[in-house]
């Protein structure tokens, strides 16, 4: 019987290349999982049926290649509903696309087809990516496979959940101001959201434009980096792909950082559990043991990352979504002229989240308030993206913790708009500067007698993730040692 728990990308190429079990076995056992967990936690809305032949075909490599096969050969993923697998139906967690099938693959999902990863399925999402609990979906809220009746977090929540319930080894998600990163947190896993142009978006269905960036969760930092290192790139299909990130930055191993903490974040917000801040201080502990030193830094329009995202984003989703008219694909619903046709298709289309952001946006971008929100919005972001620029000339790291809390109770926030929007307040400043930033389980903390997992976030400069891999992977050694 294979240990899937304990398993990791890692550990699981070594199994296949050593000829310990084969990828079709893994691949059985993953499927068994999901049939008998997915019912109750949801994390995929459909299970492919190529599934095992994938792990067939994967088999072949290995055996023809040995030692020298890809390290995600025949391993199972999850891929979120919002990225393309050609011929695969692409929902977006909505009713407006629940029949749409992709004409094209992602370039990341050509890039896992070249190594002959085996795709599990198509995992659960806020819809549309717009949300932080993984309630929004049209198909259902995902649960978090550690406590059912919490969230999982979102808008990744069914790539998260499917690791978290060992419904796949790893999985892809999207984050645009927290979504990969926050349900890692609240289900104890590795998130990692790259610099933004590091990993084409060719394939995936926009929400924000400037922030959406495709990133891995997983088990550990390590199998963090294999799948980082498999999906990055230049890509001449994605105008925003930078070759920078084909450049081979390698950190030195166990090399030590200076670490800047920014003191105002923690003066300046007010919602942070006291025993998550208890939790993060001793995370800080664990970095100073490491040899790191942990300073103060003050980043002075960090306070100002969640208004801009909250603006920004909402104006690229009403200009993003109004593809969606019901003329060319997805719903379309007869109304009695042209107007109503769009009126029928997107009012029966669109969730609530998902209109009300369309509505924000349509309102910002309107003539009158433009000036007055959106291209203020536009100058302060780029006010902190000055702010972390002059803050990296003095560390190497800045850390934050990545949530407020740990996983909330379903249905806790679902009334109130803002007090779930503030979930996003530690991971939307990496979105607004285009840095890399890295989630990594730090502990825990009670509530209703079970023990909830936390995260630290770790943000780097553009194109550094090879810092947040290493420090990543000495803090995650001396937690777990």
């Amino acid at each position: 019987m294979i240990d899937l728990k304990e398993l990791t990308i890692k550990k699981a190429h070594e199994h296949l290349v050593n000829g310990d079990f084969s990828a079709k076995e893994i691949t059985e056992n993953y499927l068994k999982n999901v049939e008998e967990k997915n019912s109750d936690i949801n994390a995929y809305l459909e299970i492919f049926d190529d599934a095992m032949a994938q792990a067939e075909e994967a088999d072949k490599i290995i055996k023809t290649k040995g030692k020298n096969t890809h390290a995600l050969t025949g391993i199972p993923l999850a891929i979120k509903d919002n990225i393309l697998i050609k011929g695969r139906t692409a929902s977006c967690g909505s009713k407006i696309l629940e029949n749409y099938k992709a004409v094209y693959d992602a370039t990341v999902i050509k890039k896992l087809k070249v190594v002959n990863a085996v795709f599990l399925g198509r995992a659960n999402m806020d819809e549309f990516a717009m949300g932080s609990s993984g309630e929004n979906s049209a198909f259902g809220p995902t649960k978090n496979p550690l406590d059912e009746s919490r969230v999982p977090g979102g808008s990744s929540s069914g790539p998260a959940a499917a690791v978290a319930m060992s419904g796949a080894l790893t999985s892809l998600g999207s984050d645009t101001g927290c979504s990969v990163r926050l349900p890692a947190s609240f289900c104890g896993l590795v998130g990692l959201k790259p610099t933004y142009g590091a990993v084409s978006r060719c394939g995936l269905v926009a929400m924000a434009s400037s922030l959406d960036q495709i990133g891995p969760i997983t088990k550990t930092v390590e199998d963090s980096e294999i799948v980082f290192n498999t999906i990055k790139g230049l890509d001449i299909m994605d105008s925003t792909s930078s070759p920078d990130s084909d450049k081979k930055e390698i950190a030195s191993t166990r090399k030590q950082y200076s670490i800047g903490v920014p003191a105002n974040v923690f003066e300046d917000i007010e919602g942070i559990d006291d025993d998550v801040r208890e939790q993060f201080f001793k995370a800080l502990d664990i970095l100073k043991s490491l040899g790191h030193k942990v300073k103060n830094i003050k980043i002075p329009y960090i306070t100002y990352s969640l208004p801009v995202y909250y603006i920004i984003t909402p104006a690229e989703v009403s200009a993003n979504l109004a593809r969606f008219d019901g003329m060319r694909y997805g719903l379309h619903v007869e109304g009695e002229d042209l107007f109503t046709d769009y009126a029928y298709t997107r009012g029966k289309g669109f969730g609530a989240e998902v209109r009300r952001r369309i509505l924000l946006g349509t309102y910002v971008l309107s003539a009158g308030y433009y000036d007055a929100y959106y291209n203020k919005a536009v100058a302060v972001r780029q006010r902190i993206v000055s702010d972390f620029k002059e803050a990296f000339s003095d560390v190497d790291i800045i850390t934050m913790p990545t949530t407020p809390t740990p996983a909330f109770k379903l249905g806790e926030k679902t009334d109130n708009p803002l007090a779930m929007y503030l979930s996003d307040i530690f991971t939307a400043p990496a979105n607004i500067a285009g840095i890399p930033a890295i989630s990594i389980p730090s502990g825990t903390v009670e509530r209703d007698g079970k023990s909830l997992p936390l995260g630290l976030q770790l943000i780097a400069p553009h194109f550094q993730e090879s810092v947040l891999f290493d420090a990543g992977r000495q803090f995650e050694e001396v937690r777990e040692g």
